[in-house]
C-alpha cells in the first residue's frame, strides 16, 4: 500500500471491496489502467455493481472537496475484480465469472469460459470442452440454471451440454459450491448459473457490440475432405427507452467451425481364448479361468467435418413504476454437425480365431498376430462413416418483480425449457474381395493382423492385405446403416418467491417460496440395414467402386506408418446403391420373437423398440429461508439458514416380455411399419417420494480484508434422466437357463450427500488469496450389476417351468441365471479436497509495468469411492468419473496503452470419463495440459484487433483401459488460430 494520503487506489479499493474503482463514465477501452485527477465521487461510481452499503461505508471519511487520484481498471484486469467482488459479497461458497470477463475472452462457449474456475475441470470431445466436472465429479451431477431457471439438455440425460451457450451472449456466470435453500435442488457437485443481460441495468442509454472472427486449424490439411477454416460472428445492442422505463437487448452468435480429429481407438478386451496353452492357468474369466482376456479389435480414423451453431438471444424489461418490473427473455440455440470418420477398423474375431506370438499385460493380450480361420470372424472393415448431429435448447421466461410494500416483495416467474437431439450415425463398410471385378464376387478369407500396443504411443501394426485396402479391384461396400437416436426433453416450470425485510438484529429478511415443474422426456431409436459387414450378402450383395466415387487417401505425420486406404463419396455410392433413393430408418421389430409376421425382415431388431420410450417427472417443491446479519462479539456474521422440501413423482412407460400371456397383460403392439409383435405388455411404472434438504451458509468477517465462511447442507442429485426410461427382458437358453436384464430403472433414486465447507478469503489492495476444505459424504452410485441366480418367477418374470428339447423333444426344466439390471448400489463414499487461488494486478508498479497481473487456482480432490471395471479384462479399480486429483488453472496478463496480452494454461491430471467415440463405456484418461495465448490491441475507442491460438502445444487426449499399456483412445486436434475485430459503441 502507498505510504501516501489517501490515494485513490486505497480509496476505490474500499468502496469497490478489493482494490480497484472502474470509473464507468470515462472508461477507456482497452488501457489497462490510467490516472487521472477527479473528484471522488467518480472514484465511488463504478460498474461492479457491488453492495452500496459497502461502498457507502468505505467512504464515510472522505469529502467531495478532496482532490485524489482516481485508479480505472478494465479489460482484463476489471473482469477479474468484478468477479472478485461478487465473489466476495455473494451469500454461498461460489465462484464468479464476470461480463467483461467473458466478453473479453474470445472462449468458444460456457464450457471454455468455465473451466478458469477453482475446482473446475473440462472433458473435451473433438478438442473442444463441452461437459464440465466440479470438484471431481461429472456432469450428471452437475445442476444448471439459466436465468434462474432449470435447462434441459440434448445430451439424452440431465448433463447440460455448455458447448450450446455462446460466450458472447451470457452476461455472467456463477458456481454454486454450496446451496441456499432459494436455489433449486439436484446439484450434488454444484449448480452453474448463467444470466443474460438486463437492458435496464446498463449505465449506458445504448450499447451496441459486434465481432468477427476467422479461425485455423493446422491439422485440417492431414484429414482428406476436411475443412481448414472458420468463423465466429456476433453483436448484441441492449438500449433504454421512455425515460429508462423500457428496456431492449437482442444479440445474435454464430459459430461455424471444423471439426478435425485424427485418432487410434482401441476396443474393449470383450472376449477370451486360451492363448498361452499353460495347464492349471485360473487367472481367466469365472466362466472359463485358463483363458486369456483378449480385445474386440481397434479402429485407425480421419475425422472430417464442419460444427454450426446459431445462438439467439432477446429480453424486454418493463419498469412503469418504481416498484414494479416486468421481464421477458428469450434464448435459443441451435448446434449442427456434420462430420466424416475415414479409416480402417480391425475385427480380431473372437476366441475362434487363430493367435500366435502374443504379448500379455496380466493375462490380457496387447500384441500379436490374428489369422482368420473358418469359424472366425477376424477381418479389416474399410470405414466411411457419416454422422449428423441436429440439436436445439430453447429457453423462454417471463418474470415479474414486486416491490409490494417497503417490507415485502413478491416474485413470479414462468418458464419453458426445451431440448431436441436428432442424431444420425450412418455406417458405410466395405471389406476386401478376391476379386472385385468377378461375375460373383468371393470374400478375401485371407486375413492376417499384427499388432502391439505401445501404451499412450500409437501402436505397431502390420497386415497381409495393406496394399489392398486402396485397391478398387479388391475393395467393396459391402455394408450400410443408419442408426438415429432421437431425444425430446422439455420442462415447463411455474415459480413464486417471497422476500419480507425484518427490522431485526440477528434476522435481515426471511424468504419462501414455491415450485412446480412438469417434465416429459422421450427417446426414439430406429434402423435401417443394407448388405453384410462380415461377409458378402448373397440377396443384398455388395457394391463394386469406380473411380469417380473413390480417393487414395495417405495418413500423414505420427500416422504416416498405417497403410493407405479408400475414401468413398458416399452420395455417389449410396446412388449407385439405391437407385430409387436410400430407405428412411424405421422403429420395427424385424423378426424378433412374438412377431406375427416379419414381412420379409430376417433380423431382431426390437432394441429399437425397447430402448424407445417416455419418462414423466413432476416436482413440488417449496423453502424458506432466513438472512443473517448481525455482530456476535463484535464480529460482523452474514449469511442464512433454511430448509427446500422437495416432492418427486417420476414414471416411465416400459415393456415387459410376458411371452404373449393375456393374462399378464400381453398387447399386440404394431411398430412404425405394421408388424406386430403378441409377447410385451406396456406399464408405467414408477415412484414417488419426498426429500428434506437443509442448508447453512455463515460468513465471518474476521478483519476489514479477510473473511471465514462455512457451509453445511443436504444435497441431492437426481438420477440420469435417460436411465429411468423402462426395459424388462427375459429369455430362456437352449439349455434352459433363464436370463433377463433391465439397464434401465424407473424405481432408481438420486444421489444424497451431506457436504460441508470451509474456506479463507483474504482480499487486498491488489487482488486477493483464498482457500478452501471440502467434504462430500455420498449415499450411493448407481450401478448396472448383474445378479447371479436371481429368482425371475419369485420377482414376477412370466418364465416357464421347462422347456422343450427341439432335437430330443424331452422336457428341460429351467434354472435360474443372472439378471442384470441398474440400482442404487448403497455403497456410497466420501469426496473430500481442498481449493486455492489467487489474483493479483500490480497496479502500484511503474506505468509501464502496471497493467501486469497473475491469477491461479490448484484444487486437490480424492474420493474413496471406486468401481469395478473389466473393459480392460483383467480386472481393475477405477475412480469416480471425473475426478481429476489435482486440477491448476493459471494465466499471466499484460497490458499497456491500448495492448493486452495473455497466457492461460489448464492442467488436470488422471481422470475417469466415457471413451472417445465409444458411447457408454467408461475409461482411464491420461492427464492433459492445455494452453492458450490471446493478443488484443484497441486501434481506437471503439476498434479493436485480436488474436488467438487454442490448444498451443497440440495437446492430444488419451485413454487407456485399466492400465496404460491397453490403449484406449490417441486423438490429435490441432491448434486453433483466431484473428478478428470488435467494435463497441
Amino acid at each position: 500500500m502507498f505510504n501516501c494520503k489517501p490515494s485513490v487506489l486505497s480509496l476505490a479499493l474500499a468502496a469497490a471491496g478489493v482494490g480497484f474503482a472502474l470509473s464507468s463514465d470515462i472508461a477507456l477501452a482497452a488501457d489497462g489502467i490510467n490516472t487521472e485527477k477527479t473528484q471522488v465521487a467518480n472514484a465511488v461510481e463504478n460498474e461492479t455493481n457491488v453492495d452500496n452499503a459497502a461502498a457507502n461505508t468505505s467512504s464515510n471519511n472522505i469529502t467531495a472537496e478532496d482532490d485524489i487520484e482516481v485508479i480505472r481498471v478494465t479489460g482484463y484486469s476489471r473482469s477479474l475484480i468484478d468477479s472478485l467482488n461478487s465473489k466476495r459479497y455473494g451469500d454461498t461458497v461460489s465462484e464468479q465469472l464476470s461480463a467483461d470477463d467473458l466478453g473479453a475472452l474470445p472462449d468458444v462457449s460456457m464450457a471454455d469460459a468455465l473451466t478458469r474456475l477453482p475446482g473446475i475441470s473440462a472433458v473435451r470431445t473433438g478438442g473442444q470442452a463441452a461437459e464440465i466436472n466440479i470438484r471431481g465429479m461429472s456432469g450428471g451431477f452437475v445442476f444448471s440454471t439459466l436465468n434462474g431457471r432449470e435447462q434441459v439438455s440434448t445430451s439424452g440425460s440431465r448433463s447440460i451440454e455448455f458447448d450450446q451457450y455462446p460466450s458472447e451472449l451470457i452476461s455472467s456466470a456463477a458456481v454454486y459450491k454450496s446451496p441456499k435453500a432459494s436455489l433449486i435442488e439436484g446439484g450434488v457437485a454444484g449448480t452453474v448459473e448463467l444470466t443474460t443481460v438486463s437492458p435496464l441495468s446498463k449505465d449506458k442509454q445504448h450499447n451496441f457490440t459486434a465481432n468477427v472472427r476467422g479461425m485455423y486449424n493446422d491439422r485440417a490439411d492431414e484429414v482428406y475432405g476436411a475443412e481448414e477454416f472458420g468463423s465466429r460472428l456476433s453483436f448484441s445492442y441492449q438500449g433504454k427507452f421512455l425515460e429508462d422505463t423500457l428496456g431492449v437487448a437482442v444479440g445474435y452468435a454464430r459459430l461455424e467451425q471444423p471439426s478435425v480429429a485424427t485418432q487410434f481407438i482401441g476396443l474393449a478386451y470383450n472376449d477370451s481364448k486360451d492363448v498361452d496353452g499353460i495347464d492349471g492357468d485360473i487367472n481367466g474369466p469365472e466362466d472359463n479361468p485358463a483363458n486369456e482376456y483378449i480385445s474386440e479389435g481397434f479402429e485407425v480414423q480421419h475425422l472430417g467435418g464442419v460444427e454450426t451453431r446459431n445462438g439467439y438471444m432477446a429480453a424486454i424489461e418493463w419498469a412503469p413504476v418504481d416498484n414494479f418490473v416486468l421481464k421477458a427473455d428469450a434464448f435459443m440455440s441451435r448446434f449442427d454437425s456434420e462430420s466424416f470418420a475415414r479409416g480402417f477398423r480391425t475385427k480380431f474375431g473372437g476366441s475362434s480365431a487363430s493367435v500366435s506370438n502374443p504379448t500379455y499385460d496380466g493375462n490380457s493380450v496387447v500384441g500379436g498376430t490374428f489369422n482368420r480361420t473358418s469359424k472366425s470372424f477376424t477381418r479389416v472393415e474399410i470405414v466411411n462413416d457419416d454422422n449428423q448431429d441436429f440439436d436445439e435448447v430453447d429457453s423462454f421466461g417471463i418474470n415479474a418483480d414486486w416491490q409490494v410494500t417497503e417490507r415485502l416483495n413478491m416474485i413470479v416467474d414462468v418458464s419453458l425449457s426445451a431440448a431436441k437431439s436428432d442424431f444420425r450415425n450412418g455406417l458405410l463398410w466395405s471389406n476386401v474381395a478376391v476379386d472385385a471385378n468377378a461375375d460373383a464376387p468371393i470374400f478375401d478369407e485371407n486375413v492376417s493382423i499384427s499388432y502391439l500396443l505401445n501404451g499412450l504411443d500409437l501402436p505397431d501394426v502390420g497386415f497381409n492385405q495393406a496394399d489392398a485396402f486402396s485397391d478398387i479391384d479388391r475393395v467393396m461396400v459391402s455394408k450400410y446403416g443408419i442408426y438415429p437416436f432421437e431425444n425430446e426433453d422439455e420442462v415447463k416450470a411455474y415459480r413464486v418467491d417471497f422476500t419480507y425485510e425484518l427490522d431485526n438484529d440477528f434476522i435481515s429478511s426471511v424468504e419462501f417460496g414455491a415450485r412446480y415443474s412438469d417434465r416429459t422426456y422421450s427417446n426414439d431409436r430406429s434402423v435401417f440395414e443394407y448388405g453384410n459387414d462380415g461377409a458378402f450378402s448373397k440377396s443384398e450383395p455388395p457394391l463394386k467402386l469406380t473411380e469417380d466415387m473413390t480417393a487414395v487417401v495417405d495418413w500423414e505425420g505420427d500416422f504416416s506408418y498405417f497403410p493407405s486406404y479408400l475414401a468413398i463419396d458416399l452420395d455417389k455410392a449410396l446412388n449407385a446403391w439405391f437407385p430409387d433413393g436410400t430407405p428412411d430408418p424405421v422403429q420395427t421389430w424385424g423378426n424378433a420373437a412374438g412377431v406375427i409376421d416379419p414381412q420379409g425382415y430376417t433380423t431382431n431388431y426390437s432394441w429399437s423398440v425397447l430402448q424407445s420410450g417416455d419418462v414423466y417427472e413432476e416436482v413440488l417443491s417449496g423453502y424458506v429461508m432466513a438472512n443473517i446479519d448481525t455482530e456476535i462479539g463484535g464480529l460482523p456474521i452474514t449469511g442464512n439458514f433454511g430448509v427446500r422440501v422437495v416432492n418427486t413423482d417420476q414414471s416411465a412407460t416400459m415393456l415387459q416380455n410376458v411371452e404373449a400371456d393375456p393374462t399378464l397383460g400381453a398387447q399386440n403392439i404394431t411398430d412404425e411399419i405394421g408388424i406386430i409383435n403378441q409377447n410385451y405388455a406396456p406399464t408405467v411404472q414408477g415412484v414417488d417420494y419426498t426429500d428434506y434438504l437443509p442448508s447453512i451458509n455463515l460468513n465471518f468477517k474476521v478483519t476489514d480484508g479477510s473473511q471465514v465462511r462455512f457451509a453445511a447442507a443436504k444435497v441431492m442429485s437426481r438420477p440420469p434422466i435417460n436411465r429411468l426410461a423402462g426395459d424388462i427382458s427375459a429369455s430362456v437358453s437352449d439349455d434352459g437357463e433363464i436370463n433377463g436384464s433391465s439397464t434401465n430403472n424407473p424405481f432408481l433414486m438420486p444421489f444424497y450427500a451431506n457436504q460441508y465447507d470451509l474456506s479463507y478469503e483474504y482480499y487486498f489492495d491488489e487482488g486477493a488469496i483464498v482457500a478452501a476444505v471440502f467434504y462430500k459424504d455420498i449415499d450411493s452410485f448407481i450401478d448396472t450389476i448383474a445378479i447371479e441366480n436371481f429368482d425371475f418367477k419369485g420377482n414376477g418374470f412370466n418364465v416357464p417351468d421347462y422347456i422343450i428339447d427341439e432335437d430330443s423333444g424331452e422336457q428341460i426344466e429351467t434354472t435360474n441365471g443372472t439378471y442384470t439390471t441398474a440400482v442404487n448400489n448403497a455403497e456410497g463414499g466420501y469426496i473430500r479436497g481442498l481449493e486455492l487461488a489467487y489474483t493479483q494486478v500490480f497496479a502500484s508498479l511503474p506505468a509501464g509495468w502496471s497493467g501486469l497481473g497473475f491469477n491461479a487456482s490448484y484444487s486437490y480432490t480424492e474420493s474413496e469411492v471406486q468401481s469395478i471395471t473389466n473393459l480392460g479384462g483383467d480386472t481393475a479399480t477405477q475412480d469416480l468419473p471425473g475426478l481429476s486429483n489435482n486440477v491448476v488453472s493459471a494465466t499471466l496478463f499484460y497490458s499497456y496503452e491500448g495492448f493486452e496480452t495473455r497466457i492461460s494454461g489448464r492442467y488436470r491430471d488422471e481422470f475417469v470419463s466415457e471413451q472417445v467415440a465409444i458411447n457408454e463405456q467408461v475409461v482411464n484418461f491420461d492427464g492433459e495440459t492445455v494452453i492458450d495465448y490471446q493478443a488484443s490491441y484497441q486501434v481506437t475507442d471503439g476498434l479493436g484487433v485480436l488474436f488467438q491460438v487454442n490448444n498451443l502445444t497440440d495437446e492430444p487426449t488419451k485413454s487407456y483401459f485399466g492400465t496404460e499399456n491397453k490403449t484406449g483412445t490417441i486423438q490429435y486436434f490441432g491448434r486453433e488460430y483466431y484473428l478478428g475485430f470488435t467494435y463497441a459503441m
